[in-house]
């Protein structure tokens, strides 16, 4: 199903600078533009974070966004991240994937991230994906060598090869292993579906539209360092086995975004249709 939003009041989001980079499966290390990155360390008994906040992309939030551009995640990755691919109409962020000659890629795709870090507390966005093989459209939040820190991850993937599902991850020091797929009634292209994900010192949980879907409680598969959310959209002609074999969609594709949050743990919730607002364990601490 084309989930291309309405053209209408469409605004292209100007990109000046990048830094940082997270890729699904592997690494190579992106030292470009570190005098840029914040001047705010992590520390893995703390776990430092920006405050909470609700963006409902009725505009684009420069202080609190960077736009990924031209450049990629590595070998792996079919397409090169585009300003031109990020844009906003009505209230939607959409985050493109075309055909589109970059260098040495003949797609572009759009990526963004926070210029922030945020710590122990609930995450939540609202989107919805196109479909199509060798595609991933994720939500997640990610900090790592680039940042000199150790890598660190929690995940939200639909591979959309397959919309019936989103896979539930985490990294811990670079290492995986966490995966779960997840049905969505319905499918991810269909609607829009709230994905959220709660970070806490003894626990990390995931939620699809408010229901409970995975659990980690083991401590070495818990993250311990403040991390950037981001938000992509980019394909593979190599990763097959886990992305599907890739084929020119003949078309723009996208990811759209209605709206993303980071409530810190034991604030109250921002907004009524908030997993704050029905959880009442959220507010505990150990």
């Amino acid at each position: 199903m084309n989930s291309d939003p309405k053209i209408m009041s469409t605004t292209a989001i100007d990109a000046p600078m990048h830094f940082g980079w997270r890729s699904g499966l592997a690494v190579a290390l992106l030292l470009a533009a570190l005098g840029s990155l914040p001047a705010t360390p992590s520390h893995a008994q703390d776990v430092q974070s920006a405050p909470s906040f609700v963006d409902d992309f009725k505009s684009f939030d420069r202080e609190r966004w960077y736009v990924s551009d031209g450049w990629t995640n590595g070998s792996h990755q079919n397409c090169t991240w585009s300003k031109g691919l990020v844009q906003l109409s009505d209230g939607v962020l959409s985050l493109g994937f075309a055909k589109q000659k970059t260098k040495d890629r003949e797609f572009a795709c759009g990526e963004i991230q926070t210029k922030q870090r945020f710590g122990y507390g609930t995450y939540e966005a609202r989107m919805k994906t196109d479909t199509g093989a060798g595609l991933n459209a994720a939500f997640f939040s990610y900090i790592g060598p680039s940042d000199k820190q150790p890598w660190d991850e929690i995940d939200f993937e639909v591979l959309t090869k397959d919309t019936s599902k989103v896979q539930v991850n985490a990294y811990i020091a670079g290492k995986g292993k966490n995966e779960k797929l997840v049905d969505v009634p319905g499918g991810t292209d269909s609607a829009f579906n709230d994905y959220a994900f709660v970070w806490e010192k003894d626990s990390l949980r995931w939620y699809l539209n408010g229901q409970l879907v995975n659990t980690i409680t083991d401590p070495a598969k818990l993250p311990s360092h403040a991390q950037r959310i981001f938000f992509s959209f980019w394909g593979s002609d190599t990763m097959k086995g886990w992305m599907g074999a890739f084929a020119d969609p003949g078309r723009k594709l996208s990811l759209q975004v209605q709206r993303v949050a980071f409530t810190a743990l034991g604030q109250p919730c921002q907004f009524p249709e908030s997993l704050v607002c029905g959880i009442k364990e959220l507010g505990k601490t150990n």
